[in-house]
């Protein structure tokens, strides 16, 4: 990540100059594209907007930019060759595919982070690092050996680390599998990626929860689809809607997050699991249940899932590593019926010819080491100090102000605010304040929520970060 050195004699001005030209040649910026308006890159590097005002002076004295009045500033057509026409339109491509980007809010949240570390980050999913086991998992990989031929493994995963789920599956989710039935995948997401790709078609309905973290993903608008929600209220989803969206819409799947949701943190409650169970059976509806967190169960009693007691064969279970352990491992696995994993794996083939298979070897290891069983523990201790101390400072910073539902296990804390603010200006002074949330329209909600993750966050900043969000709040209100 490029940054300035201010410690350089290089004048500041020069620098900013110098890394736009590299972006230039570099192919980044075409010729004849758009550059950031001098306020807006001001801001996004930390400099006065003069500052950045010199360095276009100076590239637009070497003719390598040109400004016009009302139309901005743009790479010079002629700078870069003879027949500037026959250079790819790459900001047209790249705005072109038929898979889609994130949505805008999670591109500003990820770009105000890369810009400045010091942002108490409530918006992140996944763990910090003084929650991972990474002295565990170091000492696994320093202990063992992994000299093996390192080619193509089965395109279904890791046999090992196959095997070793079975065991984990029934130990700690109730979950019988058979390794044929196990598919080793890069994540949650790569799962639902090969399930709306390869096990619907475009144009076919599927119902979700609302709100949903499916909801902040493009890749079921990528695919298609079209999205019917299914609302949720503090004891998770109502299945009695699904008929309805049946009759009506013909969905052809169902997604959930049954225990403590993303972003609700909500548990189905048992007769509605039964319910929504008993519902997809009668309809011969798919259900896809989405799993990372009930090992997160607070109370150590871990929530067992849709899967654990699904008789008729209606749930495809996802799993990960991501959420319990490291998410820079990026394993994830999918239970599903025999054709569907061979399906899935077939595809998956074609796009990587598998995963790596060192992080499955260690994954396989952690799961059947003395190390996972304690390790759980501290997580479930640790998250719930972090959950208490995010609520007290709300509690402090915004009484009265702002209503939440406790989770018991989880990363997630999903507030209402007392008042509707606009979602992007609150944002906005948020990262002026040092903060950074997710909105909840990201999830399919109306104006005025919002989801703090406390998983990521350090703990020694919640405070100062919550302090930095009543200030924000504060700033649109006054």
């Amino acid at each position: 990540m490029w940054g300035l050195d201010r410690e350089s004699k290089k004048p500041l001005y020069q620098q900013i100059a110098d890394h736009i030209e590299r972006r230039i040649s570099f192919g980044e910026f075409p010729p004849g594209s758009l550059l950031p308006s001098e306020r807006k890159l001001a801001e996004q590097i930390g400099v006065n907007r003069s500052t950045v005002v010199q360095a276009f002076a100076e590239l637009r004295s070497l003719g390598i930019i040109e400004s016009r009045s009302g139309s901005g500033t743009r790479v010079s057509q002629f700078k870069w060759g003879a027949s500037p026409k026959h250079t790819p339109n790459w900001n047209r491509y790249a705005e072109g595919g038929s898979f889609l980007p994130n949505l805008p809010f999670l591109r500003r949240i990820r770009e105000a982070l890369s810009l400045d570390s010091s942002l108490v980050d409530f918006a992140s999913g996944e763990l910090a690092a003084d929650l991972a086991p990474t002295s565990e998992i170091s000492e696994i990989m320093s202990s063992h050996q992994y000299a093996s031929y390192l080619g193509y493994d089965n395109p279904q995963g890791y046999i090992p680390l196959r095997q070793a789920l079975v065991r984990y599956l029934a130990e700690y989710r109730g979950v019988q599998a058979t390794e044929s039935s196990i598919l080793i995948t890069s994540g949650s997401q790569q799962s639902l990626f090969l399930i709306t790709q390869c096990l619907l078609s475009p144009g076919d309905a599927v119902a979700i929860e609302d709100p949903s973290y499916y909801y902040s993903l493009p890749m079921f608008q990528s695919a298609g689809l079209r999205i019917f929600r299914l609302p949720v209220d503090q004891d998770g989803m109502r299945p009695e809607e699904i008929r309805g969206l049946y009759k009506k819409h013909r969905i052809k799947m169902i997604f959930t997050n049954p225990n403590f949701q993303n972003p609700t943190g909500t548990l189905l409650a048992d007769d509605r699991r039964h319910k929504l169970l008993q519902t997809a059976s009668e309809l011969g509806l798919p259900i896809i249940e989405d799993d990372p967190y009930s090992l997160t169960d607070y109370e150590g009693l871990p929530r067992m899932p849709l899967k654990s007691i699904d008789t008729s064969g209606s749930v495809i279970y996802i799993g990960s590593f991501s959420k319990i352990a490291a998410s820079g491992l990026r394993i994830g696995w999918m239970v599903a019926p025999n054709s569907v994993v061979q399906r899935l794996a077939d595809a998956r083939q074609q796009m990587d010819f598998g995963l790596s298979v060192i992080p499955q070897q260690v994954a396989a290891q952690f799961l059947e080491s003395d190390f996972f069983e304690p390790h759980l523990g501290r997580l479930r201790t640790n998250l719930m100090y972090k959950r208490d101390l995010l609520i007290e400072a709300l509690r402090k910073e915004l009484p009265g102000q702002i209503q939440f539902h406790i989770p018991k296990g989880g990363h997630h804390l999903w507030c209402k605010l007392s008042e509707p603010v606009n979602d992007a200006k609150l944002l906005e002074a948020a990262i002026r304040n040092g903060v950074v949330f997710v909105p909840g329209s990201v999830y399919g909600s109306d104006a005025g929520f919002v989801r703090f993750t406390f998983a990521r966050a350090k703990t020694e900043c919640i405070g100062q970060g919550i302090a930095g969000f009543a200030r924000a709040l504060h700033s649109l209100r006054n």
